[in-house]
């Protein structure tokens, strides 16, 4: 069965976002969770907060065994960058996926104006980002991301408490493997080539024809990204055990 991975969605949606994940992953017999995050999905009406968040990730490895490949797009890749910042022995390897830009940037200049304005709408832009989301995605990628509602109300406040987080310095604390996965054409890869450089042991992969939703742009490639990292992982992680058992010097034997 190998590492568990738990997989952590983007702002406004909530875990149906990996439904093609789950189902794939699974598929081959891995073990696969998903959380809502505070205010979203499950948890909506509850107040988001980064520590909050941060703290539904752990559980969410915690609930696996403790230890876990941890995999998040968009606002749950930069609380997942925190998780592993903050409890890196949790974090055996991390997929940090359309959030290679930093947070002040990439939230406050493309999210907060348009989180304002709908703000002002009856329902808050909910019409307006569902109509979006079916547009846009394919093959009943829609329906995986609308099923556990969309989270409009919560964006302010996403934005307020991410915006300071200082991804690079999280980055650079965490000493485990890292991928950094961008589709080809996301707005959000502007800072990629700081983020690779922060990592202590990094991968930069950028998905053809993919966009800011990458997962659901292509959820095949995207899972086998995972699928691959995740064994990459559960090798490294045998080691480490079999390290353990034998004590010092035995992982160079």
């Amino acid at each position: 069965m190998g590492v568990p991975i738990v997989l952590v969605h983007g702002l406004r949606l909530s875990s149906s976002m990996w439904r093609p994940q789950v189902e794939l992953l699974a598929s081959e017999g891995r073990r696969v969770v998903a959380p809502d995050l505070p205010g979203h999905g499950s948890r909506r009406g509850e107040e988001f907060s980064l520590g909050g968040a941060v703290d539904a990730v752990l559980g969410a490895i915690d609930g696996v065994g403790g230890r876990a490949l941890l995999c998040g797009l968009s606002l749950g890749g930069f609380i997942s960058i925190a998780a592993a910042g903050a409890s890196s022995g949790r974090v055996a390897g991390l997929v940090a996926a359309s959030c290679t830009a930093r947070p002040a940037q990439a939230l406050a200049q493309v999210y907060r104006i348009p989180s304002v304005l709908m703000d002002r709408l009856p329902d808050r832009g909910a019409a307006v980002n569902e109509r979006f989301h079916r547009l846009t995605l394919r093959d009943g990628a829609a329906e995986a991301v609308l099923d556990g509602g969309l989270a409009v109300e919560a964006a302010t406040a996403v934005i307020d408490q991410v915006q300071g987080l200082d991804t690079l310095s999280a980055l650079a604390s965490y000493e485990g493997p890292v991928w950094l996965v961008n589709g080809a054409r996301d707005h959000f890869r502007i800072h990629e080539k700081k983020f690779f450089d922060a990592c202590a042991d990094g991968r930069l992969v950028n998905v053809p024809r993919a966009g800011h939703m990458v997962s659901l742009d292509q959820p095949a490639n995207f899972s086998r990204i995972v699928a691959d990292a995740a064994d990459v992982v559960s090798v490294r992680e045998g080691v480490r055990e079999r390290g353990r058992r034998l004590g010092p010097g035995a992982e160079s034997s």
